[in-house]
């Protein structure tokens, strides 16, 4: 029963495996099999291979039923897709609707999405929202795009786009175009020149808001966009896009109150329209340069911006040769065609900042037509299919630098490919002019101009020794922006702070570069604010930094220049740290550090505060026990218990050092008789005997000596009192030979213990032992400061010592 039980397991077994290979001969022919399994006919699903064929039917009956399920679910939600697409599209309109003009990026595909959905009602709100933020972005991209070799090409696109309903995004966006790149200036004022023969509104309302501009930075005192905005205007009036009259109004603004700022302004200003003024209005043109003249002749403005004056006298007398009234390649308008609009500094204003926003317009369909005619006069019937190809080819690449503007780059490769490509184009120039000119052609993101500043200084200090190529540029950098100068200075800032950790040869090469910039008022004075010279604020690479710092100053502007400038307000307000007079300490400091250094005369108002500062300490003093004395009656008791505490205190520590050398005196030349007897009864001091009187080092360490001057006086005090005391350091016993009979008669008897030997005692009829010896020798080697040399070793202590 066993055997069958397993035969039947080893079947069942074989039954349940999907091969048929295993399977006994139990079951019926393949032939059979085959003939007698049933088919579904026209039913398109995956055969079940089975050997049972009912469970082979039934399973297939079930897979046909889940097929059928899966089509009828699909069809339902085909049916239910569509108002669910359109739910989301009412719901995309709605957030666009709500936000901003240009304040949400939207996925080309989604986009494509909602202007088909919304192409069947081109009145409806949806759909004039949709072609405004196209008209933004199409504006924006051909005003980016625009060059000197291209603009021929440009301005038919531009005016393909409807200029009359973006005049605003259009203002908005050359104006922020011009002010981030100031070297195209003049090719935008040539493209607003062009715009103005045509559509003569919008280069009115971009000169409108580039005036009110300057009016608003001029009152913040913002010297970046007061430059860029003349600039811009100044290109404007070469054109002939704007008056004259503007340019000379911005120059009389500026000239009237002179500060280093405006002056700068107007240097620049009269560089771009000077060509223009001396051509059309001689006349305005002198007269402005003698205010110039004035101005320099005054001396109330700085170094830097007198030299800026010169050299604008230099370019008028060279009659403008690098600003020319209109740059070649860019001279694109007729005269007679050119619209002039005489716009005033001082008059109202209509900026029209709501052309800057979406608004429903309820003639839309009326007014494109009516855009579209006047584009057709301007450019022709056959422009309208070209325009939609290159309306779509814009919207691409808008859209492609929108989605590679998404991608922030966070492993530092744009920023060690930077640094690569500054240092590559320092080491190529050969002069520091072409080093600036081609390091400003850099295409630098907002925030990375400290990087340039870095990577200068970086080279700078690789050098092996100091080259002014470096200095230079930074020169050139500075007065180029205000931006750079920030720059420098946040940079000196950070060296200063950091300096201890650069090598002699780095550091000097730094010190070097920053001198050359003070020295040449590329940066402020005010920077040297950080600087702080006291014991606690420097270390010594601090101090080497400043001394080469202020010695290539001084070389450079001299000595008596250099303390007449250190003597200016602002500066000696900035130098406070660097010439300090809140502390004596300091002071001396200061005072030994610069005449040290070479610069004496900056310290004399040191000097002279110093001495006068214990008169004003007194005072202070004074004022306070006055307070004090007004405020408290019972000061003066206080006090006199004070002072008899101290007395007091001072009587005790003079007991307590009379018992410490007492107790620190040998009991066995402890002998009161000696003590009494007169000085001059026994001899001189170098009578007594050794014996008597230990050395100093015995009972006391090298630390524990006090001064030589607490010694003689604590030795006078005691011999008032009657008390014994050894002698000073000067007289030290084993340095004298004293005499055989006074040693002989006034040695005391010897010390009865144990650990005396035979030998000790024999030794005390010498004068001198050998054993005393070598705790002189080692007391003299333990001060080395004293000068009187010991005498030779007596020669019964060398036959001693042989006998030993």
């Amino acid at each position: 029963m066993a055997d069958v039980d397993m035969d039947n397991g080893d079947s069942l077994k074989r039954k349940r495996s999907g091969s048929t290979s295993s399977i006994d001969g139990n079951l019926p022919p393949s032939s059979r099999r085959r003939s007698t399994s049933p088919r579904i006919s026209k039913v398109d699903f995956a055969k079940v291979n089975d050997a049972d064929p009912a469970r082979r039917a039934e399973r297939e009956r079930q897979l046909a039923a889940r097929v059928a399920a899966m089509e009828l679910e699909k069809s339902n939600n085909t049916k239910e897709k569509a108002p669910d697409q359109e739910y989301d599209a009412k719901a995309e309109f709605a957030k666009l609707l709500s936000t901003r003009s240009g304040g949400v990026y939207m996925p080309p595909a989604r986009l494509r999405a909602l202007q088909e959905a919304a192409a069947g009602d081109k009145t409806s709100q949806e759909f004039q929202r949709l072609s405004w933020d196209a008209l933004r972005k199409s504006i924006t991209g051909i005003v980016n795009r625009v060059n000197i070799n291209n603009i021929k090409l440009i301005v038919p696109e531009l005016f393909s786009e409807n200029l009359i309903r973006g005049r605003g995004l259009f203002a908005r966006s050359i104006m922020k175009a011009q002010s981030s790149s100031l070297p195209f200036t003049p090719v935008f004022a040539a493209l607003v020149a062009i715009i103005n023969t045509k559509l003569p509104q919008v280069s009115e309302l971009v000169l409108t808001r580039l005036i009110s501009q300057f009016r608003k930075a001029f009152k913040r005192n913002d010297k970046i966009v007061c430059h860029s905005t003349t600039t811009f205007i100044a290109h404007l009036v070469n054109q002939a896009v704007a008056h004259e009259i503007i340019a000379l109004q911005i120059l009389v603004l500026l000239l009237e109150r002179p500060t280093d700022d405006s002056i700068e302004i107007a240097v620049g200003f009269m560089r771009e329209v000077g060509a223009f003024l001396a051509e059309n209005s001689p006349v305005a043109n002198a007269t402005v340069y003698e205010r110039f003249r004035a101005v320099l002749n005054e001396g109330s403005i700085s170094h830097r911006v007198q030299y800026m004056i010169e050299v604008l006298m230099q370019v008028r007398k060279d009659k403008y040769k690098d600003n020319p009234i209109l740059p070649e390649g860019l001279d694109l308008v007729e005269e007679d065609e050119q619209i002039t609009h005489r716009v005033q500094l001082e008059e109202e204003l209509q900026v029209q900042e709501g052309l800057n926003i979406f608004k429903v317009d309820p003639d839309f369909l009326q007014n494109e037509e009516k855009y579209k005619s006047i584009k057709n006069e301007i450019l022709g019937e056959d422009s309208d299919e070209d325009s939609g190809s290159e309306e779509a080819s814009s919207d691409e690449e808008d859209s492609e630098v929108e989605e590679k503007e998404g991608i922030e780059d966070q492993t530092g490769t744009n920023l060690v490919n930077l640094r690569r490509t500054i240092y590559l184009t320092i080491m190529n120039a050969l002069n520091y002019e072409e080093a600036v000119h081609k390091l400003l052609k850099v295409q630098l993101s907002e925030g990375e101009e400290i990087e340039m500043v870095n990577m200068i200084i970086e080279c700078c200090s690789q050098e092996r020794s100091y080259s002014t190529f470096y200095g230079l540029i930074g020169e050139r950098f500075s007065k180029l922006n205000r931006v750079w100068t920030e720059c420098f200075e946040t940079a000196f800032n950070n060296y200063y702070t950091t300096i201890h950790r650069y090598e002699t040869n780095r550091l000097r090469n730094i010190a070097r570069f920053f001198g050359h910039l003070f020295a040449s008022d590329s940066i402020s004075w005010v920077g040297l604010e950080c600087i702080k010279i006291n014991e606690d604020d420097t270390t010594s690479s601090s101090r080497i930094f400043v001394k080469i710092m202020m010695n290539e100053m001084m070389e450079s502007m001299g000595l008596k220049t250099l303390s007449e400038r250190f003597k200016d307000d602002e500066v000696k307000r900035a130098c406070q740290g660097m010439f300090p007079t809140d502390v004596p300490k300091n002071t001396r400091f200061s005072i030994n550090y610069f005449t040290s250094i070479g610069l004496g005369v900056v310290t004399e108002e040191m000097r002279e505060w110093l001495k006068n500062a214990p008169k004003l300490i007194m005072e202070q003093r004074r004022a306070m026990l006055e307070q004090e004395s007004s405020s408290d009656s019972d000061s003066s008791s206080d006090s006199s218990s004070d002072s008899d505490s101290s007395d007091s205190s001072d009587s005790d520590s003079i007991d307590s050092r009379r018992h410490r050398r007492r107790s620190s005196t040998p009991p066995v030349r402890r002998q009161p008789s000696a003590s009494r007897e007169p000085r001059d009864s026994r001899g001189p001091p170098r009578g007594r005997s050794i014996s008597r009187t230990p050395p100093p080092s015995r009972g006391r360490r090298r630390d524990d000596t006090p001064p030589r001057s607490q010694r003689n006086s604590s030795m006078h005090i005691k011999r008032d009192a009657g008390g014994r005391s050894p002698p000073p350091d000067d007289t030290l016993p084993s340095r004298r030979r004293p005499s055989p009979t006074s040693s002989r008669s006034r040695s005391p008897p010897p010390y009865s213990k144990p650990k005396y030997s035979r030998a000790r005692s024999d030794s005390r009829k010498h004068s001198r032992s050998p054993r005393r010896d070598d705790r002189n020798r080692k007391h003299r080697d333990q001060e080395p400061d004293r000068r009187r040399t010991s005498p030779p070793p007596r020669r019964e202590t060398r036959e001693y010592e042989r006998r030993r």
